[in-house]
């Protein structure tokens, strides 16, 4: 049967192919439109890392300016920390799994054929506990050990990018980098990894995942300073790099990993403890409000998702509304065309429910051919968007599970378009049309 309702839906199509024609570019369109920005939205707003973003959270102290307003909630404290916090964090005995501080640099990598020209490269300083915290892969060699984070070590761990880029893609561990004046050593080789957004970092949320890796020390050893957010609310008391180390400037990310409710209060209490000790120093004016936040709720608190990304996803559905009103017309209009067939059908036995079924085929066949098309429409959408805004490479590829969703939509549009049309096509009484014939 359902073989024999497709045949007559492609029969009908072909019959009124500018009705057909309008009917598939309608719904094509609506269904482009929707999907480019449903897309991009999906992206920004999944689970970068569903199985343990439950057990990461994101640390935030309250250590600023006692003019401002009163703390109300964690989107009124910096995101980051000064370094003398994440430095007592990672060195005392906080009660965590693991931990992690780390920053942005930019360097100078010196490719081992001379003849090529250097070229900077972006690196997050760190600690080892990094990749084992965020489930880094490796495609060669480890990560750097405890010891390189306590001393100066030159080593470094490379992108899989830039191994491809330097070294061909071929193991370089216990190979040289040289960067500027250093040398390093490749102790690591990270696999393909590419986290959307990089949740770790507010401030590279669709950014490429950085160059290389190396050790925080050995980054402060040799002076390098941040790149990107630094925010002060008091003078630096200093001058240089050892200034800017003491000032209450806030520009590292810390991260703990806590498995456990018992664990998360005895964390939140060890912050608030630290948090009283410094202020007999001096420090923490404000009143307590240390916050610990799990990655979906750190996500939502950086606006990672803006309001314009939500706008548009509602704007787009209200065009795809448009585009079924539209699309309802024209299926009125394609029916009333064949209300003499329909009568004659009727009067040969064929009942309501028959008639209502075939034609609902048809409208579903009609549906899959503008989602298949909208598809098309969509990735067009999606190539304008990465050419229009850069950093967006990472949101802009549809996979199987937009796919999917946009075939389920414009077929789900197209019955909705068509119920009414094919109701009232199945309810036409056959006598009066075939005595006109």
């Amino acid at each position: 049967m359902l073989s024999y309702y497709l045949k007559l839906a492609f029969k009908s199509m072909r019959r009124n192919p500018v009705l057909t024609g309008l009917m598939i570019v309608a719904l094509a369109l609506g269904i482009g439109a929707f999907m480019t920005t449903f897309t991009v939205y999906h992206l920004m707003s999944g689970n970068p890392i569903p199985h343990k973003s439950d057990v990461l959270y994101a640390i935030q102290l309250d250590n600023w300016d006692p003019n401002n307003p009163p703390t109300e909630s964690a989107a009124d404290v910096q995101a980051q920390l000064t370094y003398l916090d994440a430095q007592y964090l990672m060195r005392g005995d906080a009660p965590a799994d693991q931990q992690a501080a780390m920053y942005r640099i930019t360097v100078v990598i010196q490719p081992e054929d001379e003849a090529e020209a250097p070229f900077r490269g972006m690196v997050r300083t760190t600690y080892g506990t990094f990749f084992e915290m965020f489930d880094v892969p490796f495609l060669y060699g480890r990560p750097w050990n405890r010891d390189a984070d306590d001393a100066d070590r030159r080593v470094v761990v490379l992108s899989k990018a830039l191994n491809e880029r330097l070294f061909g893609g071929q193991d370089s561990v216990g190979r040289t980098l040289r960067m500027g004046d250093n040398l390093f050593e490749i102790v690591g080789v990270l696999d393909e990894w590419q986290p959307t957004p990089i949740f770790y970092d507010p401030h590279t949320r669709f950014s490429d995942v950085e160059d290389l890796f190396m050790p925080m020390n050995t980054a402060v050893d040799l002076t390098l300073q941040p790149v990107g957010m630094v925010n002060c609310w008091k003078p630096i008391d200093g001058d240089g790099l050892e200034g800017f180390l003491r000032s209450e400037c806030v520009w590292l990310q810390f991260w703990a990993e806590i498995h456990d409710a018992e664990q998360a209060r005895e964390y939140q209490d060890y912050l608030n403890s630290y948090t009283l000790e410094q202020r007999e120093l001096g420090r923490f004016p404000r009143p307590i409000n240390n916050f610990m936040n799990p990655v979906m709720e750190w996500m939502d608190i950086n606006n990672v998702v803006s309001t314009d990304n939500k706008v548009l996803v509602r704007l787009s559905a209200l065009f795809l509304l448009v585009c079924i009103l539209n699309t309802v017309g024209i299926l009125l209009a394609k029916f009333t065309g064949k209300s003499s067939e329909i009568a004659l059908r009727r009067a040969m036995g064929a009942d309501k429910k028959a008639v209502f079924v075939q034609n609902l085929f048809e409208v579903s066949t009609i549906g899959l051919v503008g989602g298949i098309v909208g598809i098309g429409m969509a990735w067009l959408g999606l190539r304008l968007v990465e050419s229009l805004y850069r950093g967006y490479q990472h949101l802009v590829h549809l996979d199987w599970a937009m796919l999917v969703t946009a075939i389920a939509v414009a077929v789900a549009a197209s019955i909705l378009a068509g119920l009414y049309p094919v109701w009232r096509t199945a309810r036409l009484a056959p006598a009066g049309y075939l005595k006109t014939q």
